[in-house]
């Protein structure tokens, strides 16, 4: 019985592991100095992308802000304040991107911000007698308040290693 039970305990701690993973891989990204305001991660789908920098502030030593891409870009997602929604896999979000940002001017510091998704709430359309998928007004307008809610992306942000003063 008791092998049972320690196999069992590693597979749900390799699939919680698993789960943590992000869906994209990506190595650690160019040292930024100081002041240096820099692109963290773009978010087409939003229309919007991160972009951050290493303040030099021993209390707040890097900084992150959404920024619009376009004013004439059609977002298909929402970017939303990840204070806000606290994003987990509990609540439906993924793990889509973790970046690394490591400083220029203070060694061992560096900026981990983590992306999280969360997917459409949309159904797929079913298809008619000829195979087609039809949206008809009417059903639009007496439907149009049970929209699904669109994509959403939230960006977290904390800082590793040690503050240079």
């Amino acid at each position: 019985m008791r092998p049972i039970a320690v196999v069992s305990a590693l597979a749900l701690t390799a699939g919680t592991a698993l789960a943590a993973t992000p869906e994209i891989k990506r190595d650690v990204g160019a040292p930024q100095a100081n002041g240096v305001v820099h692109l963290v991660r773009g978010l087409p789908e939003a229309c919007a992308w991160i972009q951050g920098s290493f303040t030099g502030d021993a209390a707040a030593p890097y900084r992150i802000a959404p920024a619009r891409t376009s004013p004439n870009c059609q977002a298909r997602a929402r970017l939303v304040d990840a204070a806000k929604v606290q994003p987990s896999e509990a609540k439906g979000w993924t793990l889509n991107d973790v970046v690394r940002i490591p400083s220029k001017d203070c060694a061992g510091l560096q900026a981990v911000v983590e992306i999280w998704r969360k997917p459409s709430t949309a159904q797929p359309i079913g298809l008619d007698a000829q195979g087609r998928a039809r949206v008809y007004l009417q059903d639009a307008k007496a439907n149009a308040s049970k929209a699904p809610a669109p994509p959403a992306y939230a960006a977290r942000m904390r800082t590793e290693g040690k503050v240079c003063r």
